[in-house]
Formats: structure tokens, C-alpha cells, sequence
């Protein structure tokens, strides 16, 4: 949208809502304003939007409305109006593996929508949104930067780990107990002693998930304030981090701060580095994408190819590694690696953030992580040299897939191809031993269009992983993963097999090989081959014709464009 001039601070400060409720022929609009709490002397100041994303149906966000409130309080201290909204989510962690998954990524279409639908709507002249699961995050940043009025994101804050016999768990550890209760390795007491404890209260997943890697990625994006991200879900820090924000738009209003004068192409270069220092989820490839289109950023999926040759994994964190989320809070955060990197000429310092200074001011004086610590390595060791998100092409991806490597399962897998066209058939493989070693599994027409939705894949890889299959199966989708997936697999095949993609006529029995040092996916077809078999596929008939679902899969772009629903 564009920026509205100014001729005054008074205009720069109330350059949306002016028009809502000044003069008299605005008095009906003054007059329903006055029935939630208005008085009088509010429609001189700047109205800020609070758009939370509560809900009791995941623990993600079970405690976003308490900390919408200290957001309000913190608009109030700084002289403007909050108004408080809520908007949908909807749990990954619930839905894995079942057909209300397909919903997931079309909720964070939903959620843009609707934070854009309010404040444009509203004449809102600034706005905080309070987000704390996957998908309402990027949901969050597209609208954001559609509306590009003064802005700050608020991340929920993650979950603690839970305790099962003395060892921290979390929800990973229940859908890798799946695979083991199947092959006989734990009980069903053992199983349910587990699900009871996995999960002990409000906050995001606890391992560099997607959640926590979004949540960091928007910080070194400069959407957050420092440390946003890296702060328990319940603690008087993500307290007094809602006040901070809710007195950091408020100055921006007043500034004349955008969001798309902080999300530059530098930007989100900065975000890229950070996920992957982290380790973070291939989720972030498909999301930042979308937050860039919605910014009206150059951004590719080769961008993340280029950025992660030079970039080192650094944070031993789960999936691959050992520690959650909670330990790289107790050690200081993601500010001390931010601080690691920039000393490193590895992020731009010159980016503005929603602190109003640059990204090297905010880093001035951070501070440096504990001796002795291990959950966030230094250049001379890092976990991986290179990025472990990897972007491949080659004869079932001419238009790209994304793997996550993190070199615990090797750089090169071949394998022979067993076919699944949906996630149901394979996970059910899975779990009666059908899949074996040496096995390729091929999960099709999960894709954006043809799920439609582009569901995680977790079930599947957590199976994988329980049934002691790690290092010996590999697992291509047109789909995605969760952050919590691990192992060879690789996701966001393209064309995708709806779409007649390559991988639409793969069939048991071909040899499929996944380099991830030629960063090459190709299955053993010969050209003639291959174009034979294509030209004989005929199109599935759409699995929803009404609804949103089919919406989203009319409109949908391909996960190498970031599945965006507004392509131009």
C-alpha cells in the first residue's frame, strides 16, 4: 500500500485514522468507538491494532491474549490507543498426519488476510501482531508488509521441555515414539506416560523448530525487538518484552518507520544467515519467500544456495542436535550470536529494525555467550561448515527441491523408489515394515495444488527415525516438513506432481540418487524415458471443488515461489 504523505506530526501520527474519525460527519463512526472504551481525548491520538493470534486449540498460543494485554499497556504508557483483535490459528502439532493438516499452510494465507481485512479497514495507523505457532508468524510479516504502517512482531515465546524418567522431551520425542511403539520397541505404558509429559504448558515447540525459527528469523529480519525471539513463553521477560513493543510502534508512528523500509532484500539476507547458523527449518526457505514477495522483495530459492555457502552451522539444537530451545535461552539468546555473525562480516549492520537504530547499533554492547557452553559452537567448529539447507535440482526437480542436511546422514543417498501417492499410504508402510532399508519413499500429490495445502511430513520421518531407519531411507515429497523432521529427506519438490512435475511418474523400483554436494536430485530414466511417461499421465481429478481448500488450490503458486496466493 502506498505511504500516505504528511503535512504535520499530527498527520504523520494519525495518518490512517484521521479519516475514520475526524470531523463531524464522522461522529456514528465516533459514537460506536465510544462503546469499547473510547473517551474523548483518544481521537486525537494514534490508534495501534493489536492483532493477537490467541486460541485454546494449540499450546502455542493457549497465553497470547494475556500477553496482547501487556502489549496494550505498553501502546497506552506511550500516549496512543489500542485496540486488541484476534485473528485464526490452527495446530500442525494436532493435525500432523491427518487430513486437517492440508489447512495449515493455507492458514497463514487466512491469517494475512484478515490482519490486512482489520487495519485497513480500521484506519488503524500502526500495528503489533502477537503470533506463536508456525504459520501465523509468516501469516503475521505478510500482512505486515502488505499494509507497511509502523509495525512490530511480538513472538510468543517458547515452551519449557518436559521431563520423561529424567530426560527433557518434547512433542518430536512423542511422534518418534510412534515408530518405536510400532516396531515393538517401547510399550503401550511407555507411550502414554510419554504423551502426558511431552508437553508441559504454554509456548511454541522447544527445539529450532519451525516456530523457533521463524520467530528468529523475523528478529534478524529487524521486526522484532532483541531477543524477541529467544525468551520463554511464560516469563517476566516476554512480559516486559509486550511492553517494549507496544512503546517501540508508537515511536516508529511517530518516526515515519515502515515495515518495508526495515524488510530490504539486506534484510532478510540477515534472516537467511541466522536460520541457518541456527539450523533451522526448511520451512523458512517457503516462508521468507512469501514475506519477501509481500514486500515486494527480489528474493530465490537460490538466494538461500549462495547465502549458505559461506554461512557455518553453528547451534547444536533439535532436531539433528542435542539441546531445545530453552538452553540457547538460558545462555543469552540469539543476540550473542547475532553480535558472532556481524563480527564475522556474515550479516549487514546497516539494516534499520523496528528499535529504530541499525541492526550494528542494536549489537553494540551485546554480549558475549558464557565460557564453557556447547549449545552454540564457534567459526573454528562449527556442526557444519556450509548451510544444511540445501537447495537441489536435476530430472525430478528441474524447478527445485529442499532438503535439510545436516551431514549426521551423509551428502549422497541412492536408493530404489517405493511410491506412495499420499501421506496416509506411506506412514502406514512405514509402521508395518513395508519400507525397508535401502528404500527411497516417494510421497506425491502433496503439493501446494495437489494436497492441496503442501501438509508437513513428520509422521512419515518421525516413523522413519523410530524404526531405527534414520541413515538407511531416504523420503522425497512434493510436500513439506516440520522443523522437527530430520534424516534424508527432502521436501518442495518442483513442478509438483499435480502439476506433472517429474515426479508424478516416478514407480517402484527406479533409482533415485539425492547428492547433496552436486546439490542434484535425479532419478536413472533416460530423457526418452522420462517423456514418455509423462506425456501418458493424465491429470488427478481436484480433491476438494468448494471451500477454501479448493480456493487456495486455484490460486496457489509453486513452493519454489514461496506458495504465495497474490502472484502478479
Amino acid at each position: 500500500m502506498p505511504r500516505r504523505s504528511a503535512s504535520s506530526s499530527t498527520s504523520l501520527e494519525r495518518a490512517w485514522s484521521s479519516t475514520v474519525v475526524d470531523g463531524p460527519e464522522r461522529a456514528a463512526s465516533r459514537a460506536m468507538l465510544h462503546a469499547v472504551g473510547f473517551a474523548r481525548e483518544d481521537f486525537a491520538k494514534s490508534q495501534v491494532g493489536i492483532a493477537s493470534t490467541w486460541s485454546q486449540v494449540t499450546p502455542c498460543n493457549i497465553h497470547l491474549d494475556q500477553l496482547a494485554v501487556s502489549v496494550a499497556l505498553g501502546v497506552h504508557a506511550a500516549g496512543a490507543k489500542p485496540l486488541v483483535f484476534n485473528t485464526i490459528t490452527v495446530s500442525d502439532g494436532i493435525s500432523m498426519g491427518s487430513e486437517g493438516m492440508k489447512y495449515s499452510l493455507v492458514s497463514r494465507e487466512v491469517i494475512a488476510d484478515s490482519i490486512e481485512t482489520v487495519v485497513g479497514c480500521e484506519g488503524l495507523d500502526g500495528v503489533v501482531a502477537v503470533g506463536g505457532c508456525d504459520k501465523n508468524m509468516p501469516g503475521c510479516l505478510i500482512a505486515l508488509a502488505r499494509l507497511n504502517r509502523p509495525a512490530v512482531f511480538v513472538y510468543g515465546g517458547t515452551i519449557l521441555p518436559g521431563d520423561f524418567h529424567g530426560k527433557p522431551v518434547d512433542v518430536v520425542s512423542v511422534f518418534e515414539a510412534v515408530g518405536q511403539h510400532a516396531a515393538g520397541k517401547i510399550s503401550d505404558e511407555q507411550l502414554a506416560g510419554l504423551e502426558a509429559v511431552a508437553i508441559p504448558g504454554a509456548g511454541s515447540c522447544g527445539g529450532m523448530y519451525t516456530a523457533n525459527t521463524m520467530a528468529s528469523a523475523i528478529e534478524a529480519l529487524g521486526m522484532s525487538l532483541p531477543n524477541s525471539s529467544a525468551q520463554a513463553a511464560v516469563s517476566k521477560e516476554k512480559t516486559v518484552d509486550c511492553e517494549a513493543a507496544g512503546q517501540a510502534v508508537v515511536e516508529l508512528i511517530r518516526k515515519g518507520i515502515r515495515p518495508r523500509d526495515i524488510m530490504t532484500r539486506k534484510a532478510f539476507e540477515n534472516a537467511i544467515t541466522v536460520v541457518i547458523a541456527l539450523g533451522g527449518s526448511t520451512n523458512a526457505v517457503l516462508h521468507l519467500l512469501a514475506m519477501a514477495h509481500a514486500a515486494d522483495v527480489k528474493l530465490s530459492i537460490d538466494d538461500f544456495t549462495r547465502i549458505g555457502r559461506k554461512v557455518p552451522v553453528l547451534a547444536d539444537l533439535k532436531p539433528s542436535g542435542r539441546y531445545v530451545m530453552a538452553e540457547l535461552v538460558r545462555i543469552g539468546g540469539t543476540v550473542p550470536l547475532m553480535k558472532m555473525l556481524l563480527d564475522q562480516g556474515l550479516l549487514h549492520g546497516d539494516c534499520l529494525t523496528v528499535t529504530g537504530r541499525t541492526m550494528a547499533q542494536n549489537l553494540k554492547n551485546a554480549p558475549s555467550y558464557p565460557k564453557g557452553q556447547d549449545v552454540v559452537r564457534g567459526f573454528d567448529n562449527p556442526i557444519k561448515k556450509n548451510s544444511h539447507l540445501v537447495v537441489l535440482y536435476g530430472n525430478l526437480a528441474p524447478g527445485g527441491a529442499v532438503a535439510k542436511i545436516s551431514g549426521k546422514e551423509g551428502l549422497v543417498f541412492r536408493g530404489k523408489a517405493i511410491c506412495y501417492n499420499s501421506e496416509e499410504a506411506a506412514l502406514q508402510a512405514i509402521l508395518k515394515g513395508t519400507v525397508k532399508a535401502g528404500h527411497v519413499v516417494v510421497i506425491r500429490y502433496e503439493g501446494p495444488k495437489g494436497g492441496p495445502g503442501m501438509r508437513e511430513m513428520l509422521s512419515p520421518t518421525s516413523a522413519i527415525m523410530g524404526r531405527g531407519l534414520g541413515k538407511e531411507v531416504a523420503l522425497i515429497t512434493d510436500g513439506r516438513f516440520s522443523g522437527g523432521s530430520h534424516g534424508f529427506v527432502i521436501g518442495h519438490v518442483t513442478p509438483e506432481a499435480y502439476d506433472g512435475g517429474p515426479l508424478a511418474v516416478v514407480k517402484n523400483g527406479d533409482a533415485i540418487t539425492i547428492d547433496a554436494d552436486t546439490r542434484q536430485i535425479t532419478v536413472e530414466l533416460s530423457a526418452t524415458e522420462l517423456k514418455k511417461r509423462l506425456k501418458a499421465w493424465k491429470q488427478p481429478r481436484p480433491r476438494y471443488t468448494r471451500g477454501v481448500l479448493a480456493k487456495y488450490a486455484r490460486t496457489v503458486s509453486t513452493a519454489s515461489l514461496g506458495a504465495v496466493t497474490d502472484l502478479s
